[in-house]
């Protein structure tokens, strides 16, 4: 093994893994599609068809991720679903 070999195992070996979470929505029987997709589209920066998609994901699912990050990002995104009433979780 040379050098340039050695070195480059090393900088693979000591990359930082960062740990992702996940911010699922789950349906619920108050909020209209229209104010879901807005929400997600206004927090999460979905655009408006992958709101869309994600609305229509909870409903039939129960459930849908709607961002992933790192928790210190999804956090105040998801204290802000939250007030604007949906039902949200960091996991």
């Amino acid at each position: 093994m040379d050098t340039n070999e050695r070195i480059l195992e090393e900088v693979l070996v000591e990359e930082e893994t960062v740990k992702q979470n996940e911010i699922v929505l789950f349906n619920d029987d108050v909020n209209t599609f229209d104010h879901v997709i807005d929400t997600l589209v206004d927090v999460c920066e979905h655009s408006p068809e992958q709101a869309e998609q994600c609305s229509l994901i909870v409903h039939y699912k129960g459930k849908c991720t709607v961002k992933t990050g790192e928790y210190d990002d999804l956090k105040p995104r998801c204290s802000r679903l939250l007030k604007a009433g949906l039902s949200a979780e960091i996991v």
